[in-house]
């Protein structure tokens, strides 16, 4: 399967939602602390120099990017959450002279998350170390909407699968909350983990069922109908984990990402919950994803400036 060199620390990959071989790509050099970041757009099925895939749209920005998400509604739209505090919207269809296509500069410091409501598919969240969330809508000039009440970095934000209006978001004040777009104030606040929460993500078929990922090592899932304490707590990662996410088809089964540099794959229903322990990164693991439209293919970059594709149960290093 396909592996691309970055041109720099990658920190986030995202499958397209409309194209099963398009892969969204966020790398930032010397770690995302000074220099230039770069969004890529990687055709799976088009290989150049080496076999890796060809970049369909590399675009440099100014300062680091850290997170990027797809457009649920264009094909070619995307959005990039950048070290200057910015949210730059880009369409690939577009040379990068065009680009990007609209520039948001709201938060006061480093946009660090961003998703894309997968239900209404007209907006999209992003997550700041300024404490904040905002709403987007790439039609308006400015956020819909700002969402206070986190005490620290806000690191991550997911929408719900299911409830158009419902979001999550993950905190270095070492909670999650689950938040209503109609509502100024969270509606839960779970206290997570006794550490900083790097990232989470809504169970595709349980609407109630939300995995948090922290630097105190372990995954725990939570039910928000009764959020006392975890439903359960997997653990098996050797440092901090920086990105969850669950699977679109197959249900209870997570992927996760670690500075341990490696990938692993659970089902957390089960007693024996890791599935899959994946060690082909050579640097801190920062971005992954599976694909919506091909079951069980999987993408992770990390600072070693790889980009890995590969079907779940196969050695990602396999050409």
């Amino acid at each position: 399967m396909p592996v691309f060199k970055a041109p720099a620390p990658g920190f986030s990959v995202r499958f397209s939602p409309f194209h099963e071989q398009r892969l969204l790509a966020a790398a930032s050099q010397h770690f995302g602390l000074v220099g230039n970041g770069h969004l890529l757009v990687l055709d799976l099925a088009a290989a150049g120099p080496g076999g890796a895939p060809a970049p369909l749209f590399a675009f440099p920005t100014s300062d680091a990017l850290f997170d990027c998400a797809w457009s649920e509604s264009h094909e070619s739209l995307c959005a990039a959450a950048s070290g200057d505090g910015s949210v730059r919207l880009f369409d690939v269809a577009l040379p990068p002279a065009q680009n990007p296509v609209r520039l948001f500069r709201e938060h006061a410091r480093e946009v660090h998350g961003l998703d894309w409501n997968p239900v209404r598919r007209d907006a999209f969240l992003s997550a700041s170390w300024d404490d904040t969330l905002k709403l987007w809508s790439p039609d308006r000039p400015a956020s819909v909407r700002t969402f206070r009440g986190h005490e620290y970095c806000v690191y991550a934000a997911a929408w719900s699968a299911r409830h158009p209006d419902v979001f999550a978001s993950a905190s270095g004040d070492r909670t999650a909350r689950v938040w209503d777009v109609r509502e100024p104030a969270p509606t839960l606040v779970i206290p997570a983990h006794d550490h900083e929460v790097l990232s989470l993500d809504w169970d595709k078929y349980d609407p109630s069922i939300l995995a948090t990922g922290s630097v105190d090592k372990s995954i725990r899932v939570w039910d928000v109908r009764s959020p006392r304490a975890p439903l359960t707590q997997l653990a098996g990662h050797g440092y901090a984990v920086k990105r969850v996410r669950f699977s679109p088809h197959r249900q209870g089964m997570i992927m996760s990402c670690s500075y341990d540099m490696t990938v692993c794959m659970w089902d957390y229903r089960k007693e024996d919950a890791l599935l899959a322990r994946y060690g082909h990164h050579t640097e801190f693991v920062a971005g992954i994803d599976m694909s919506v439209l091909v079951e069980g293919l999987l993408a992770s970059t990390g600072w070693d400036e790889m980009i890995y594709v590969w079907p779940f149960g196969s050695d990602p290093r396999a050409m």
